[in-house]
């Protein structure tokens, strides 16, 4: 790790319906190469399948395009949609990842949620527990042993074999991205850590927090090194001028969200409220000072230490995006450092 207080930056790839694409990479690619001068940590690339209404450049060829790109930042998966793919094919893109990146991969997993993407790679919502547990089985063995023989309702490895392995040892870091409580505890049991995500309001997180440390304990696993969280992070000179900058924006992207029913725990109030009301303890949003604050209490209160940060949203011009990408470098992360 580069610091005892990390900072990694999301990189969507998204372009709205009918955007110039070409140019949305190259402007995506000058943002990664700006992360790794600025002195970000991470970067993660987020990955859906059938986007409409936005255009989606795929997680795991963006990954190793910035292996080259920005070869000081860990790269993060967050998340892969593992009950979609076998274990074997995961095992070995992401060693490949990690060869690639100099031992930087982390791979981001979670259950995913729409249906759309299941039936398309013909499963069911009904299974993608029980894939997800299975998958993720075999990928730690693949990467630890040298020929693995196990038999699942999905898939059969029958004497296989990852090779190479990754670089990292044991294996590249396994964060679990989980929304319900089930998928909290499950990242308790199967995770190297819960990656909290982006959308679910800070208090219902502080109930989950002890559902995730009553379920470390049953397993008999330490509070993990690095607890990672996603949020949604826009930074101005005031909290006036943020919201009224990022609102068009990140307002359409939780539109979507509502859409597309992503699942949320039952005692979160949802996406389908205006923005001002949808803001609430959810993100980020303001001038440096005051988020400076708002992330040292979420390091108090949870013990995050790796502040995932989604800044940019299709249709946002290039230049907004930059502009708050600097910001947050030059003064949020030397409060932030200063308030530790």
């Amino acid at each position: 790790m580069t610091s005892a207080f990390q900072f990694g930056l999301v990189i969507r790839g998204q372009a709205e319906h009918g955007e110039d694409i070409s140019r949305r990479l190259q402007e995506t690619l000058d943002m990664v190469r700006l992360a790794d001068r600025l002195g970000y940590d991470s970067v993660t690339k987020t990955a859906h399948y059938s986007a409409h209404p936005f255009q989606m450049l795929q997680m795991v060829p963006m990954l190793a395009r910035f292996t080259a790109e920005a070869p000081r930042l860990r790269l993060n998966a967050g998340v892969l949609l593992l009950p979609l793919y076998s274990p074997l094919h995961v095992a070995e893109e992401f060693a490949t990842l990690d060869v690639l990146s100099g031992g930087k991969i982390i791979l981001g997993v979670g259950l995913g949620y729409r249906d759309v993407e299941f039936k398309a790679f013909g499963m069911t919502r009904q299974q993608r527990a029980r894939r997800f547990e299975a998958n993720l089985i075999g990928i730690r063995r693949l990467w630890t042993e040298d020929k693995v023989s196990m038999r699942a309702p999905y898939f059969e490895l029958d004497d296989a074999s990852c090779l190479p392995k990754p670089l990292q040892r044991p294996h590249p870091p396994i964060w679990i991205g989980a929304n319900a409580d089930p998928a909290v505890e499950r990242a308790a049991r199967l995770g190297d850590c819960w990656y909290i995500g982006p959308g679910v309001e800070r208090g219902t997180v502080e109930r989950q927090m002890e559902l995730y440390r009553r379920a470390l304990d049953a397993a008999g696993k330490p509070f993990p090194a690095e607890l990672p969280m996603r949020r949604e992070v826009f930074v101005a000179r005031t909290r006036a001028d943020a919201i009224r900058l990022c609102a068009p924006y990140l307002g359409a992207k939780y539109k979507a969200y509502h859409a597309w029913r992503q699942e949320l725990p039952a005692d979160d109030s949802g996406f389908g409220q205006e923005f001002e009301s949808l803001i609430g303890d959810r993100f980020l949003i303001g001038s440096p000072d005051e988020v400076a604050e708002q992330v040292l209490a979420l390091h108090r209160r949870f013990g995050v230490n790796h502040l995932v940060m989604s800044t940019e949203w299709a249709g946002m011009p290039a230049s907004l995006a930059t502009e708050t990408i600097e910001m947050i470098a030059q003064e949020l992360f030397p409060r932030v450092r200063q308030g530790l």
